[in-house]
């Protein structure tokens, strides 16, 4: 396996927005870095997960699920009408290490990374498993630095939006890349 074009891969799949980041950006906005620092690792950990599960030829399966599809529409819609956040309200819930994992498993954009990962980047080798488990392990590590960088835009938010008019647009870029991130990959 070539290493660099793996890590780069593995770089823009988990910088680029889904909705694992939108709500990690989210998150740390209202509660701060440290405390979505687990939500961070349990979906870094589950989509490190579902590339090992891909190795073993489950991937393709989910693909198929136009609901999953649907269901990202509708959340990019909730976001996208939602009003502005009340910023000094601390009425808001934590996005939980278990939430993120779960999101993992309906989230098209991790379905649609994984099989080209394990199809382009894994050697023909007699040990198959361990390679694969080897690049569940590097994307995790660049996976979480990632999610960490959306972490902090979220702390920078508080401070660049201060306005209501100025939150509403944010929101609605976001909902945007989250309605693109649940459809290109279906359309390609």
């Amino acid at each position: 396996m070539n290493l660099l074009p793996f890590l780069l891969f593995a770089f823009v799949a988990s910088i680029t927005p889904g909705p694992t980041n939108i709500l990690v950006l989210a998150n740390s906005q209202h509660f701060g870095v440290k405390n979505t620092v687990s939500a961070i690792l349990g979906g870094c950990i589950a989509a490190s997960a579902i590339v090992l599960v891909s190795g073993a030829g489950e991937g393709e399966v989910l693909r198929q699920y136009p609901l999953i599809r649907q269901v990202m529409s509708w959340a990019s819609w909730q976001l996208f009408s939602a009003p502005a956040a009340n910023l000094s309200s601390r009425r808001h819930v934590r996005f939980t290490a278990r939430a993120a994992a779960l999101l993992q498993v309906v989230n098209p954009k991790t379905w649609m990374m994984a099989p080209p990962v394990v199809s382009l980047f894994a050697p023909a080798s007699d040990h198959a498993f361990r390679d694969v488990a080897l690049m569940a392990l590097g994307f995790l590590a660049i996976s979480v630095v990632c999610l960490l960088c959306w972490a902090w835009l979220g702390k920078a938010v508080n401070r660049i939006f201060r306005t209501t008019v100025a939150m509403v647009r944010f929101q609605r870029a976001m909902a945007l890349c989250l309605f693109i991130s649940a459809w290109t990959g279906m359309l390609a």
